[in-house]
C-alpha cells in the first residue's frame, strides 16, 4: 500500500499543476486523503441531518427535563405552544449549538467507523466479515466522538432548556421562581460552565452518555449493514432503501438506549434548577436513574420517547442516505476496495 501511494500521489500533484481545468477538478480529489472525504461525508450528512429535524429536538429536550407548561402536553400541542412564545425562531433555538457539535462529531464517527472496521479487519481476522465487527466499530467510533464533542451538547441543551415568552421574558422551566442565568450563546454557556467547575462540569453527565452511546453507535451500525446484506445489490443504491434501513436503525437503536439519554439531560440542567429536598444532584449514572425512578416516576425514563423517535427516523434516515451520497460524489472507494487495498 505503502509503494503504491508513493507512486499516485507524485503523479497526483503533478496533474493538479497542469494548465487543464479538468485535470485540476479530477486530480484535486485523488489526492485529498480519504480520511478527510469521510470527515467531509461524516460533517455534512450529521448537519442537514440535524437541521431537518431541529424543531422536535427541541421539544423532545422540554419534555426531558420537565419544563414547566409543557410536561403535559402532547408534540403538536407543545409545537403550537413554542410558536406562540418564541415564534418560529424557538423551533431553531440551541440549533447553532447543535450543528456545530454535530458537524465535528457526526465526521468524526462516521471516519472513525470506517477506520476501526478497517483496523479490526486487518488485526482480527478471526472475527470475520460479519455484523460483529459493525457494531464493534460503530461502538468504537461513537465513544471517540461523544469525548470529543461532549461540551458542546452540554451547551445545546442549556440553551434550549430556556423558554423566552412572548413579551421577552425568559421561563426557566422550573416550578418556581428562583433566579437562574440567561445565556447569550454557544460561548457564553461553555464560559460560565467552566468558570463554575472547570472541566469537569463541561463533562458533567458524560456518564451516561457514553454508556448509551456505545450501544446505540454499535447497534445502528449493526443493523443498518445488516439490512443492507439483505438486500440485492442492484437495489441497494436506492435512495428509498437507502432511507428505510437507516430509519430502521436508528429506531432500535434509540430504544434500546433511551433512559440513559434523559438520565443525561438531566444532568445537563441541574445547575439550573433549584436545589430543593428531594431534587438531589445525580454523582453516577445508576444514582440518576434511581433517583428518577423514585421521584419522578419510572414513566419519566421514556419522557419524550415518542417524538424522538418522530425525530431518530427521519434524522438517521437523511444521515446514512446522505452519507451514502457524500461517498460517491467525494469519489471514496466502497469497503471491499478498501479492504483489499489495505490488506495488499
Amino acid at each position: 500500500m505503502g509503494s503504491s501511494e508513493g507512486s499516485v500521489l507524485p503523479s497526483n500533484v503533478a496533474r493538479l499543476i497542469d494548465g487543464s481545468p479538468a485535470r485540476k477538478e479530477v486530480s484535486y480529489l485523488d489526492v485529498m486523503h480519504v480520511y478527510v472525504k469521510e470527515l467531509i461525508a461524516g460533517g455534512a450528512a450529521g448537519a442537514f441531518a440535524k437541521t431537518a429535524v431541529a424543531p422536535l429536538e427541541r421539544i423532545k429536550i422540554l419534555l426531558q427535563v420537565e419544563t414547566k407548561g409543557f410536561h403535559s402536553l402532547g408534540v403538536f400541542q407543545s409545537l403550537k405552544k413554542l410558536l406562540k412564545h418564541e415564534g418560529v425562531h424557538g423551533f431553531y433555538k440551541g440549533n447553532g449549538a447543535s450543528v456545530i457539535r454535530i458537524v465535528p462529531y457526526a465526521a468524526l464517527h462516521f471516519m472513525a467507523y470506517e477506520q476501526y472496521r478497517c483496523l479490526i479487519l486487518d488485526n482480527y481476522s478471526a472475527l470475520g466479515l460479519g455484523p460483529l465487527i459493525d457494531l464493534l466499530a460503530g461502538a468504537a467510533a461513537g465513544g471517540i466522538a461523544v469525548l470529543c464533542t461532549y461540551p458542546l451538547d452540554l451547551a445545546r441543551t442549556k440553551l434550549a432548556y430556556l423558554v423566552v415568552e412572548s413579551g421577552g421574558s425568559i421561563n426557566y422551566c422550573m416550578k418556581n421562581n428562583h433566579a437562574q442565568p440567561a445565556y447569550n450563546g454557544i460561548r457564553d454557556v461553555l464560559r460560565s460552565v467552566y468558570k463554575q467547575g472547570g472541566m469537569r462540569a463541561l463533562y458533567r453527565g458524560v456518564g451516561p452518555t457514553l454508556i448509551g452511546i456505545l450501544p446505540y453507535a454499535g447497534l445502528k451500525f449493526y443493523i443498518y449493514e445488516e439490512l443492507k446484506r439483505h438486500v440485492p445489490e442492484e437495489d441497494q443504491k436506492s435512495i428509498v432503501m437507502r432511507l428505510s434501513y437507516g430509519a430502521l436503525a436508528g429506531l432500535f437503536g434509540l430504544t434500546f438506549t433511551y433512559s440513559l439519554d434523559v438520565v443525561r439531560r438531566q444532568m445537563q440542567v441541574e445547575s439550573l434548577q433549584p436545589s430543593v429536598q428531594g431534587n438531589a444532584r445525580y454523582r453516577n449514572t445508576l444514582e440518576g436513574l434511581t433517583v428518577i425512578v423514585c421521584n419522578q416516576g419510572w414513566r419519566q425514563l421514556f419522557a419524550g420517547l415518542s417524538i424522538n423517535h418522530m425525530k431518530i427516523v427521519p434524522s438517521d434516515a437523511i444521515g446514512f442516505t446522505a452519507y451514502d451520497m457524500m461517498k460517491f460524489w467525494l469519489q471514496i472507494p466502497p469497503r471491499q476496495k478498501t479492504r483489499s487495498i489495505s490488506a495488499a
